[in-house]
């Protein structure tokens, strides 16, 4: 990878430890708070890398609220698991009331 690569998802990385717990964030919204809007996949690219780095990827959702990246978590449900350990409500992989939910960096930040 190339080193800006690298330094974008380390950005990714920082900004992802923030995100409180019982809270998510979408990857659509982390890369508009690192002004990059339109790097989403990017920062979903990001959150594959993320494991050994204490990064809480199980909480960054597509901006729908829907857990796309489920199946990067080992075990089948786990993303769901976690999230669920949190007190958020997921059915049919999606998070219910995201809005009650959701954590916005450009906000909180």
């Amino acid at each position: 990878m190339k080193p800006e690569t690298l330094n974008f998802f380390e950005k990714v990385y920082q900004v992802a430890r923030q995100i409180p717990y019982g809270k998510v964030t979408s990857y659509g919204a982390i890369g508009n708070y690192l002004g990059a809007p339109r790097s989403a996949r990017m920062v979903g690219y990001a959150m594959n890398s993320s494991y050994n780095k204490d990064v809480p990827a199980h909480r960054v959702v597509n901006k729908k609220g829907l857990l796309t990246g489920k199946h990067h978590f080992n075990g089948t449900n786990l993303m769901q698991q976690l999230l669920e350990s949190e007190g958020i409500v997921i059915n049919n992989n999606q998070i219910q009331n995201l809005q009650s939910v959701y954590w916005d960096p450009q906000n909180e930040l």
